[in-house]
Parts: C-alpha cells; sequence; structure tokens
C-alpha cells in the first residue's frame, strides 16, 4: 500500500533511504536544511517541502534521520502539533536512548504514535537497501512502519520497547568497534612478528578469530578487495560516526553502572583518532594509528 511519507534529514544517510521509498511506490515529501541535500533528493523523486511541519502536516508517517538527539527532540517540539493525530513517528537516527525515549514521550503526550529504529549498514547499505533496522516501540507501530523498513533494507528487528532499538544499536556498535581495533592490533603484531596479510587472514577468516570487522571490512589492503583499506581509508562509516557511537555507548555504560573497561576504552581510542588523522576516515583506519606506535616490522607485511 502506498503511503505518504514525511522525511526530515535528507543527509548522506537519509537521502538514499528516501530514494527506496519512492523506488517503492510512495510520496516522500522532503525536508532538510541544506540546499544541496534536498536538491539530490529531489533528483531522486522526492518532492521538496520548505518547512516541516507542511510535510509533516500531509503525512500518514514521519521518518527523521538526524545528528543527534537534541536534534530530533528540537525537531518534535516543532512539528509534532502540525501532525494528524495519531500520525507514526519512526526515527532512525542513531541517539541517547534516554532521548529516544523522551522522544516517545512527547510524541505520545502530542497524541502521536512513535518508533525508535535506528540502522546499521551505513551509505552503502542506505543505497543498496540492505540496510538492519533495530526498532524500539510498540508491536503495532512496529507492523505499520514494516513495509517502509522493507523497502529501506534487508532486515528489521523488533527489539522491545521504546529505546530499545537504540540499546541494540549502541551495544551493536560497540562489538564492532572493540573488535576493529583488536582486528587492527592483530595486523599489526603479525607484520612485527614477520607474517604476511594474506596469511594472517586465511588463517583468522576462517578459524575463532572470524568477525565482521576481518571479514568484510579487513583493515589492510588485499585479503578483502572492497574493503575500505584498498580505497586509502575512504569511509564506508566514518570513524567519526563510529566515536559517536561509541560515545554514547559510554554514557550508558557509566549511567548504568556496568563495567564494561573495553568499550570504554574503545570510545576513548576513537575519540581521539576522529578528532586527529581519522577526521575523514574509514573507522578501520585506526590500524594506521596503531602501526605508528610500534617499532619497524621485521619482514615485508604484504
Amino acid at each position: 500500500m502506498s503511503r505518504t511519507v514525511a522525511f526530515i534529514g535528507l543527509g548522506h544517510m537519509g537521502r538514499p533511504m528516501a530514494a527506496n521509498l519512492v523506488r517503492s511506490g510512495h510520496r516522500v515529501l522532503g525536508h532538510d536544511l541544506e540546499p544541496a541535500a534536498v536538491g539530490n533528493a529531489v533528483k531522486a523523486g522526492v518532492e521538496a517541502v520548505p518547512r516541516a511541519a507542511d510535510a509533516v502536516a500531509e503525512a500518514d508517517i514521519v521518518l527523521t534521520m538526524l545528528p543527534a538527539g537534541r536534534h530530533v527532540l528540537g525537531l518534535y517540539d516543532d512539528i509534532l502539533v502540525a501532525a494528524c493525530p495519531g500520525t507514526l513517528f519512526v526515527d532512525c537516527s542513531t541517539i541517547d536512548v534516554s532521548d529516544a525515549r523522551a522522544a516517545h514521550e512527547r510524541a505520545l503526550a502530542a497524541g502521536m504514535r512513535a518508533l525508535d529504529a535506528p540502522v546499521s549498514g551505513g551509505v552503502v547499505g542506505a543505497e543498496a537497501a540492505t540496510l538492519t533496522f533495530m526498532a524500539g516501540g510498540g508491536e503495532a507501530e512496529f507492523a505499520e512502519a514494516r513495509p517502509l523498513l522493507d523497502a529501506m533494507g534487508k532486515k528489521a528487528v523488533h527489539c522491545g520497547g521504546a529505546g530499545a532499538g537504540q540499546a541494540a544499536k549502541i551495544c551493536n556498535n560497540m562489538i564492532l568497534g572493540v573488535s576493529m581495533i583488536a582486528v587492527s592490533e592483530a595486523f599489526v603484531l603479525a607484520e612485527h612478528l614477520g607474517l604476511s596479510h594474506q596469511a594472517l587472514y586465511d588463517v583468522a577468516s576462517t578459524a575463532s578469530g572470524q568477525c565482521w570487522a576481518l571479514s568484510v571490512n579487513c583493515p589492510v589492503p588485499g585479503p578483502v578487495p572492497t574493503s575500505p583499506a584498498n580505497r586509502d581509508y575512504r569511509p564506508g562509516f566514518a570513524a567519526a560516526l563510529m566515536a559517536k557511537d561509541l560515545g554514547l555507548a559510554a554514557n550508558a555504560i557509566e549511567g548504568g553502572g556496568v563495567r564494561a573497561e573495553l568499550g570504554l576504552k574503545a570510545a576513548e581510542v576513537y575519540q581521539a583518532y576522529a578528532e586527529q588523522v581519522g577526521a575523514s576516515e574509514d573507522f578501520s583506519g585506526i590500524v594506521r594509528t596503531i602501526r605508528s606506535t610500534v617499532e619497524a616490522p621485521q619482514g615485508d607485511p604484504t
């Protein structure tokens, strides 16, 4: 069934997501503060609407993809009053669990319904419609949003109540950040010991060291030709976004009194990396920072 969707936030992730909704037959009313982002979305069939509130007023469902919780909450303050009663608000941003729950509460207080549905898969996944959605909210809300999520991704998981989608996202990315550091350290150690990248990959990718950070996003050139390491670490998933997500995980760790030393250390490592040489690099480029702290390797690592 075709729906009228307001899509607020047409950046690197939002634009291809909105374009995939258009391709699936939905009418998409798009808004973004950046004119260039709106222009790119219009080329994909999105209808540009100058004011977010005007897009929301016409929509059956409202999707948002914004940088941080303060942006989501600020937007909700502006647009909830413009929506028809009972409109479903689906936030696909990655934000603090507490902010996600606050967004739910504001939507419900305004007579609306809400779902937090952050994504995994990066820009490549957004463009290919292969994202994974992690949803938090009611089962009925998830069921209503499901056809739209399926149009933008390959998998959608209902994780529980309000904020559960955000909880799943930050826990998943904490695993990813820690594992990428571990994989990168292993390759640097292998170089120091005279072991080739390919030899380590051939062993670890079929042994107990196998993980996504190794087999899909391998941090060294060669073993996985499609990894960013073969494109001079141009981002698939930017280091700054990893630093942001690990920062959200660190907030949750500290707020919940959980002992998660590796998660906190990974947040510290990626924050420093993103603020320095990794500002415009893929998060797998952390291997170069790790390599720079050790002595020259014993042999040829290639």
